[in-house]
């Protein structure tokens, strides 16, 4: 099996364990995005995933996704496919936020006001209006990027000076486990954040997305109410 073969497998794998999940938490699938990780993969991989029908990837560092949205680029134009939609995912300094503003869909890492400011200026600059969500640590994990709990009220509220930045949703990254089920919690915490400040009005806030969930525990991210999930390892394969 090709290179190709084997990450159409992969992705059709992964959209039955959503699918099953999805019927068991008695959710529409209209609801719910896949976004394949593809950090460490080579431009030919999102390619092969396009072709399969992928249409949202994910990288973590900003001088990676820069390149290879410029290889990706050239690959889809040669073969007449359809562009894929960036987003995203790794934590976000501000010096690194020139290569994303503007050209990701979604930032789903944004952690700090400084980060958020920058990301305002430069979607200014460009003239466009750049989603993002803002990454909490729910398990107040000092290695993990993301603010407390706590400060998620004045941070949204900090949306109210932005003209070019809105926040559509939250993410978390909870501490890893091989069992799934204990990330239900952290999962869990998300989503209550969320239904808490989502009926507050706020300029430049709506709070639709929880991004959450990963290869091995897409499932209960699905059952606790997870719009974005992030693979990686499911489809493209471990890591280099």
């Amino acid at each position: 099996m090709s290179r190709a073969e084997d990450i159409a497998a992969n992705l059709d794998k992964v959209r039955e364990r959503m699918d099953t999940a999805l019927i068991a938490a008695h959710r529409s699938s209209e609801g719910i995005r896949l976004l394949a990780v593809s950090k460490t993969a080579p431009a030919e991989d999102v390619v092969a995933a396009l072709k399969s029908g992928q249409r949202d990837f994910a990288e973590s560092y900003g001088q990676e996704f820069r390149d290879k949205h410029q290889a990706v680029a050239s690959l889809i134009e040669a073969g007449n496919l359809p562009e894929p939609r960036w987003h995203f995912i790794g934590p976000l300094q501000t010096n690194k936020v020139k290569y994303v503003a503007g050209k990701v869909a979604l930032v789903h890492s944004a952690a700090t006001v400084e980060v958020l400011a920058e990301l305002e200026r430069k979607a200014k600059a460009l003239g466009v209006i750049q989603d993002c969500l803002v990454q909490v640590n729910v398990a107040g994990e000092i290695q993990k990027s993301g603010i407390a709990p706590d400060d998620l009220p004045a941070t949204l509220d900090n949306f109210a000076s932005f003209s070019h930045l809105c926040c559509t949703g939250l993410m978390v990254i909870p501490p890893y486990d091989e069992d799934p089920e204990l990330s239900r919690p952290h999962f869990a915490a998300l989503r209550r954040l969320r239904d808490q400040h989502r009926s507050a009005r706020r300029p430049n806030v709506v709070l639709a997305e929880l991004s959450m969930g990963m290869s091995h525990d897409l499932e209960v991210a699905i059952a606790e109410g997870a719009t974005l999930v992030r693979v990686g390892t499911a489809i493209f394969g471990a890591r280099s």
